[in-house]
Parts: C-alpha cells; structure tokens; sequence
C-alpha cells in the first residue's frame, strides 16, 4: 500500500477510505481540457475503475492546457490515449473508453453504473443531459467550466438540486473556450478542484461539496462560493435534449449548423408536433428552443451533435 500512504494516512481517509475508493467507479465525460487533470488525479487516488468518454482526437492546438498527452498522441483518439496514460500511472485502475459522443441514450447506458459523475466536456447540451440522468438515477454529477481566466465547479444531483435547478437558463452572451479561449492553469485548477470534490463524495466527506458551487477569478484573484441546497426544480425539463438517434419521423428538425438564424415565425407546425433544434455545442438550439417556447410551442428538444 506504499503507493497510497500519504492518502491513507489521513484521518478522513485510512484504510476503509482507501478502500472504498479501489472499489468506486467513476465516469467521466471529456478528456480534454478539464479531464486532462480530473483523470490521473482520481487514477492516481486509486479508484478502482474510471470510463471515459470522448469522441475527439488529440490535436497539436490541445497541447497547451492538456497536459496528459504528448506530441506523439496528436491524431490519436483522447479517450485511448487517456487510458494508456492512467494504465501507465496505476495498473490497478481499471479503464473502459468509449471513443464516442455522449449523448442522452448513452448517459442512460453510463450513469447507472457508477458513483459518480464528472462533467468535463465542453458542451452544453451534453451537461444538461447529464443533469437529466443523474438527478433521475440519484447519481452525483460534479460538473466545471472554465472561459478566458475564469471558472466554476459544483456538485450536483445525488440528493442535491440539478444543473436545471441552478441555471435554470443560458446567459444571452454564453461561449465555449474554442471560440473564447483559455489559459491552461485555470483549467488545471478547475479541473483539480474537480478531482478533490469527486474524492470528497466518494469518501463521504462533511460537509459534502453537492450543493455547493466554487468560482475562481484569475483575472481578479478571487475564489468565492455558495450553496444551492434550496434550489427548486424546475417544474418541467425546458427544452429536453435529446440524441440523434431519438429524433423521431414526424419531428420537424431545424437544423442550425445549416441555418444561420431559423425564421420562427414561419414554421409550419400542428399544435402538437415537436420542432427539434440541431446545433454544435447545443447553445444557439437552447436560444432557439426558448424562443419557440415563449410563442407557446412547448413541443420542443434539441440535439449537440458536434461539428
């Protein structure tokens, strides 16, 4: 056990923290940025098993802030390369990929099965259908976001309010780290911070960090926080994500990475037909989807389904 003696050392942890931690399992969503640092830390830990899901490949540009690969990685899958990585850092870790885009069909596959949940992926729709799935399944989610020197980590579902409870809706101004940008040590922190919260929940640790957010400043070295264990679900899931594979023959899909701005007003829709939103990221089909909805067509779901 000398690999792990200075976690087991600790009083919160010890030989039965340690131990549930060799038999947890945890999925996480995104091997880049966030997940370059989520993944050795909790491999590094000792959890018994890690999935995770990426459908990228690693590119030079990633470098950067994704520090887990290396230049003779680009090109390669980051799910395969990420779990070379952690076989090399712990052989007792057991690692399962799944080289694919996480969608809400496969979230239903996933989240069952392990203890918890870490969002790392750059994606909106893919958060919300995350949140969806662990608040019905009571698994924690621990998701993060980092843009330009700023960022937030929080724990959610497992008993506590979901993503929806919290952010209820998109700001009007909202933007992903591929057309904003960001600095590489803010996404190690957050990733980092990550890791520790995940490790918190496994060890049941008080107080736990679901319903609790974190948000880190670097531009203007401030760290806060505020909990969340009020907050109320939404009375309804607005607008439902949905996967590709769900679209169904009489939905009438509008399909944004075609369309710069879909006329709304000239749709032609039944009363009951469900209009599906498409979009990258699933930003500009959430903007879409609430538009529609304040015209009174609540029939509405949208599908990211990358480039």
């Amino acid at each position: 056990m000398t690999r792990y003696e200075r976690q087991i050392c600790l009083p919160e942890v010890g030989t039965q923290g340690q131990a549930l931690l060799s038999h947890a399992s945890v999925l996480v969503i995104g091997a880049g940025g966030l997940g370059s640092s989520v993944l050795p830390l909790l491999a590094g830990a000792g959890c018994g098993q890690i999935i995770v899901v990426d459908p990228d490949r690693v590119e030079e540009g990633n470098l950067h802030r994704q520090t887990l690969y290396r230049m003779k990685d680009v090109g390669q899958p980051k799910a395969e390369c990420a779990a070379r990585a952690l076989r090399a850092l712990n052989p007792e870790c057991r690692v399962r990929v799944h080289a694919a885009r996480l969608d809400p069909v496969l979230a239903h596959q996933l989240v069952p099965q392990v203890d918890v949940v870490v969002d790392a992926a750059d994606s909106f729709a893919v958060t919300y259908a995350l949140s969806d799935v662990c608040l019905s399944a009571r698994v924690p989610m621990i998701s993060a976001s980092v843009l330009g020197r700023t960022g937030y980590v929080g724990g959610f579902c497992g008993g506590a309010p979901s993503y929806r409870a919290v952010f209820p809706d998109l700001p009007g101004q909202a933007q992903i780290c591929a057309t904003a940008g960001v600095m590489g040590p803010v996404v190690a922190m957050l990733g980092t911070m990550q890791a520790q919260m995940v490790l918190s929940v496994l060890l049941g640790h008080d107080p736990s960090p679901l319903g609790q957010v974190m948000t880190v400043d670097m531009a203007g070295w401030r760290v806060s926080s505020f909990t969340f264990d009020a907050a109320p679900e939404p009375e309804r899931a607005f607008p439902i994500v949905i996967a590709p594979s769900q679209i169904e023959e009489g939905d009438l899909v509008v399909d944004l990475r075609l369309t710069p701005e879909p006329d709304q007003a000239g749709l032609s829709l039944r009363p009951d037909q469900r209009v599906v939103f498409l979009c990258a990221s699933g930003l500009r089909a959430w903007r879409a989807a609430h538009k529609l909805g304040a015209q009174g067509h609540h029939a509405v779901a949208i599908v990211g389904d990358g480039e």
